[in-house]
């Protein structure tokens, strides 16, 4: 049955997407409107997971979550091999295109529009709510959705953290791995039509946010 780990995998990218819109909304304005110390190197470590191979980034996860790490230690919560933890892989994997898409939609967005809206007497809160983020908003959400093609697809960062049990933490891709360990071509078929209709369609929405941004 490929319903279970397509309910599954919906359900850790919707979280992960929300996780994502979050931090990456925040980090990438953090990263486009201020000026502190270190900011290339949080930049570059925040860059780190495109270029890392997954099992790395997995490794990395498994010390963070694991035994002896603050989460499990001190506020004692087991995440490893949760669903949860294969939503925290998704989005530590996929984060830095969401950081970098609103970091570069926000850097591009006319300073001389929000300087207007200053001397207008709006607060900054404003200026990025009622001008910054409608004028870069194509380049937020084509962000977020490879992000979210991304968090869909990964397979060894989640591997290392929440394993691949049937029914619990088995996401499309890695029960497309089991099928075709078991030369189960069949379900493995339906598993990457499946996905590949999905990532075409996130992929083909960025495209035409791009080229509607284009002709403008």
């Amino acid at each position: 049955m490929i319903w279970q780990p397509l309910i599954l995998s919906l359900q850790v990218t919707g979280i992960a997407s929300l996780l994502i819109l979050i931090l990456g909304l925040g980090l990438g304005i953090l990263l486009a409107r201020t000026r502190f110390p270190g900011q290339l190197l949080v930049s570059t470590v925040l860059n780190l997971p495109l270029v890392l191979p997954p099992s790395v980034v997995g490794y990395g996860l498994l010390l963070a979550l694991g035994r002896g790490s603050p989460i499990q230690e001190v506020l004692g919560i087991q995440l490893l091999f949760t669903w949860q933890a294969a939503a925290i892989a998704s989005t530590v994997v996929a984060l830095p295109l969401m950081v970098e898409s609103t970091r570069v939609a926000i850097a591009s967005v006319n300073p001389e529009l929000e300087d207007a809206a200053r001397t207008l007497g709006a607060s900054e809160l404003e200026v990025l709510w009622l001008i910054s983020l409608p004028l870069a908003y194509r380049g937020v959400l084509a962000g977020l959705g490879l992000s979210i093609a991304r968090g869909l697809g990964e397979f060894g960062a989640t591997l290392m953290v929440a394993g691949s049990i049937p029914g619990r933490t088995q996401t499309l891709p890695l029960a497309l791995y089991d099928a075709v360990q078991m030369q189960d071509y069949q379900r493995a078929n339906q598993m990457v039509l499946i996905m590949t209709v999905i990532a075409f369609t996130l992929l083909w929405g960025v495209r035409l946010l791009e080229n509607s941004q284009e002709h403008q």
